[in-house]
């Protein structure tokens, strides 16, 4: 018996008997001592425990300092381990289950060793996987029968809306252009593929997922997490595989979508759906460059995101152009197979270390999440408290600061030194190397990377680094834009993805307005990154700034995002209404609003650095600028005012 019901959603938390004394203690000792003791208050309804260990660490905080990441000091988390081992026995019963406001406040602040306001709690609640997300609109009547929805894409959050339609009531089908599931998680199988979220945090909140073989996990082992969910929920009878959805078209008429898919057999067909979510995310198509003579090169290439599993590149002579999260990973997973490596890369990242990346999780460490009532969730809640909006000042500018330094404030200065002490320490005897890797602009104006061995693989003396680009491809190698030659067998584009925001599908709105069109020129506009006036009923999941960058994950805009169709939904049929679409003045607003907080940041000034986070007028056009809590309050439910709404026939 473990606390996860295999019916039930994960906040559901069973006791757990017949618990093995020798595991119990390998799990004691193993355990994350903040989360641990926030469990023993659950199993033993003490919360004098509550009082007495943050007065404890509210004291050493004064004393020393914030702790990083919230890490206990070793004699409170001897202490902690040492109550552990006194008060739980073979029964792990809680004896209180998820607290009220106020002592769930505290108890988050014990766990983090943080100072937790009363603001966060409600998210947390639900983040930290205690609770599934509370219903705001009422819920008096039942979605219609004949009321449909199509969700296209079953990556994470096709697969999440699939879900919490089907609870919602609503009837649901899946439209997949893939043969898997999976999203980004099927179409990216290089070597060394892995998610930079921690794994504990990178989960459906309602779907924790205790069995993590890392504390970062790979690619394949998140995608076969993803599997798991949908099996669970059933979801494979809702999916049309390899069915690519070409278009759709508003029926003002009829009040609902027209949508043209193509299936496996390559038949064109039309369905009907009263609303679309698209769940297509906007990094899919490969980018790779034009370059001069690509068409003469005798070796091989291919793309990290179309990688072929029968080139072996053991022996070969690789040349790998881009600095970036994938470029790391396949750097740091190929050295050792490789005859030589080269790569090249116009800019660099910054790369923060970063020893978890590649760590396994501890027996005891699994046992613990598996089997003490509660332990996950605060473990979680952990993971994500230090990892969320921790982050938002660093992208902030401090105009003063910017002025005379690289960083962009103090606060951004201070990742800009873990940085900088990260390579001092990586190529303290390289200084070359050093160079040819240290950026000229503050971090987070472009993706940090988290390092998965990168900077000890580009040590080795088969490994050489290059600051350029490709000017042109010749049969056996290429030139770069330094002049120089490199002898290739293989050449891997880890050179990201186009930007696409629905750019692939052509959607006609209300009056034949066209979606590429009200979003021409690379200047996407949604209402709170979402809904977009002239097109009722589209809810674009993931849309034009709202991706959490300093922070969180892409698992938080799926709920979040997720949760607003929903509550959406949900408004119209409680008050018998057909569609709803955002006002132009609510959208023009909204991202006046957007617009202002972000030319406050460096993800619109940020000096030298290139990238996808600006588009080609240098509009910041991804990047959500609001803390993390913030935004998922304003997505807990529709604001009336803001829309214009269509009756329905009957209404």
């Amino acid at each position: 018996m473990t606390v996860i019901t295999h019916d039930q959603p994960t906040y559901v938390v069973s006791p757990v008997t017949g618990v093995d004394p020798d595991a119990l203690a390998a799990a004691v000792d193993a355990a994350e001592p903040g989360a641990l003791l926030a469990a023993l208050v659950h199993l033993t309804g003490d919360t004098a425990l509550v009082d007495e260990f943050e007065a404890e660490l509210a004291g050493h905080r004064a004393a020393a300092g914030a702790a990083w990441l919230g890490q206990y000091p070793e004699e409170i988390a001897a202490e902690v381990r040492d109550r552990a081992r006194r008060l739980l026995g073979t029964s792990l019963v809680p004896r209180l289950g998820v607290p009220d406001d106020e002592l769930f406040r505290r108890l988050a602040g014990v766990c983090a060793n943080d100072t937790v306001d009363a603001e966060y709690v409600a998210h947390l609640r639900e983040q930290g996987g205690f609770e599934p997300a509370r219903r705001v609109v009422p819920t008096t009547r039942r979605p219609p029968e004949d009321f449909t929805v199509a969700v296209i894409g079953s990556g994470m959050i096709g697969l999440n809306a699939a879900i919490k339609l089907g609870e919602a009531g609503f009837r649901y089908h899946v439209f997949e252009k893939s043969d898997d599931l999976g999203g980004t998680w099927s179409r990216n199988t290089y070597p060394g593929a892995a998610v930079d979220t921690p794994s504990h945090f990178y989960s459906y909140s309602f779907e924790l997922n205790p069995t993590w073989s890392k504390y970062y996990p790979t690619g394949p082992e998140y995608l076969e997490y993803l599997r798991g969910v949908a099996r669970k929920y059933d979801l494979h009878r809702n999916i049309s595989f390899s069915t690519e959805v070409l278009g759709c078209t508003w029926d003002e008429a009829d009040r609902a979508w027209t949508l043209t898919v193509r299936g496996a057999d390559g038949v064109t067909r039309t369905h009907r759906a009263n609303a679309v979510v698209t769940a297509t995310g906007v990094l899919n198509a490969a980018s790779i460059p034009d370059v001069p003579g690509a068409e003469t090169f005798r070796g091989q290439t291919m793309h990290t995101a179309q990688w072929r599993s029968e080139v072996d590149l053991t022996g070969k002579k690789v040349v790998v152009l881009g600095a970036g999260c994938t470029s790391v990973q396949v750097v740091a997973a190929a050295v050792d197979q490789v005859e030589a490596l080269h790569v090249v890369a116009r800019q660099p990242h910054w790369v923060i270390p970063e020893r978890a990346v590649a760590a396994d999780v501890p027996e005891g460490a699994r046992w613990a999440l598996e089997n003490i009532p509660y332990y996950h969730q605060w473990f979680r809640l952990k993971s994500y408290w230090w990892a969320a909006d921790k982050g938002w000042p660093i992208a902030r500018i401090d105009e003063d600061w910017y002025a005379t330094h690289v960083s962009a404030s103090p606060a951004n200065d201070a990742v800009m030194q873990v940085c900088l002490d990260h390579l001092e320490r990586s190529f303290a005897d390289r200084p070359a190397l050093k160079e040819k890797l240290t950026p000229d602009f503050p971090p987070f104006a472009k993706r940090i990377v988290k390092d998965p061995g990168f900077f000890e693989a580009v040590k080795r003396d088969h490994v050489t680094v290059h600051r350029a680009a490709f000017r042109e491809i010749r049969p056996d190698g290429v030139i770069t834009t330094e002049g120089e030659f490199i002898e290739a067998d293989v050449i891997i584009w880890a050179t990201g993805f186009k930007l696409e925001y629905l750019g692939f599908l052509d959607v006609v709105g209300r009056d034949g307005l066209k979606l590429s069109e009200a979003w021409a020129d690379q200047d996407p506009r949604a209402y709170l990154g979402i809904t977009v006036p002239g097109f009722p009923n589209l809810f674009v999941t993931a849309g034009p700034n709202a991706a959490p960058n300093h922070g969180g994950g892409h698992n938080i805009t799926s709920e979040e995002h997720v949760h607003y169709v929903v509550e959406s939904l949900q408004y119209l049929v409680e008050n018998d209404l057909a569609a709803m679409e955002p006002t132009p003045e609510a959208t023009d607003d909204y991202n006046r609003r957007v617009d202002e907080s972000l030319d406050k940041t460096v993800w619109q000034h940020g000096g030298t650095a290139n990238g996808y986070y600006r588009n080609k007028n240098g509009r910041a056009w991804v990047t959500c600028p609001w803390r993390l809590v913030d935004y998922w309050t304003m997505l807990r439910a529709p604001e009336p005012r803001d829309y214009a709404f269509t009756p329905t026939v009957r209404a």
